[in-house]
């Protein structure tokens, strides 16, 4: 490491720690040379893979790309900034995980997919009628009858009642 002030190469450390967040060390140095003190930060290297788009091009992992879809999603439902943030979190985290060089962007759809199909089921239909491209009103129609199996299965195993006093209330 390069002391800013005289540009020599030999230093001393003498404090190491982890920052709040855990992500990187704070490392306050000492030049032998000049002996003035400098602060240095360390993180980890992440390297993302290359996205393999549909037609064939690759390029970079776009973080604002995968953000802004699922704020499209979501825009006028119940979902916050913050949920949205983690959810592209937890897709960085797996394809960092996966280890892979390429991936399909077919691959982070998918996992944006299951992610707004936990968080919030209009979201959810809203980015696969994008995503997945639907030709007519019956692919779209499929989807939802999906989503309304799922849902009737949810309310019988547990909760029902007041499920059904919801939609009650909302009908009348």
């Amino acid at each position: 490491m390069k002391c800013p002030f005289c540009h020599e190469t030999d230093n001393r450390v003498i404090d190491s720690r982890i920052s709040k967040d855990g992500d990187m060390v704070r490392r306050r140095r000492e030049c032998l040379k000049c002996t003035r003190r400098f602060t240095t930060y360390e993180r980890v290297e992440e390297t993302m893979p290359l996205v393999i788009k549909k037609d064939g091009r690759r390029e970079s992992y776009d973080r604002l790309k995968v953000i802004n879809g699922l704020k499209r999603a979501c825009e006028k439902r119940p979902v916050s900034i913050n949920t949205i943030e983690a959810i592209a979190d937890r897709i960085e985290r797996s394809l960092q995980e996966r280890g892979d060089k390429e991936v399909a962007s077919s691959a982070i759809g998918e996992a944006a997919m299951r992610e707004l199909h936990d968080t919030d089921q209009v979201a959810y239909v809203r980015f696969a009628s994008v995503y997945r491209s639907f030709k007519d009103i019956n692919e779209f129609m499929v989807e939802l009858e999906e989503l309304l199996k799922e849902r009737k299965g949810i309310s019988v195993r547990g909760g029902g009642a007041r499920q059904k006093k919801g939609r009650e209330n909302r009908l009348s």
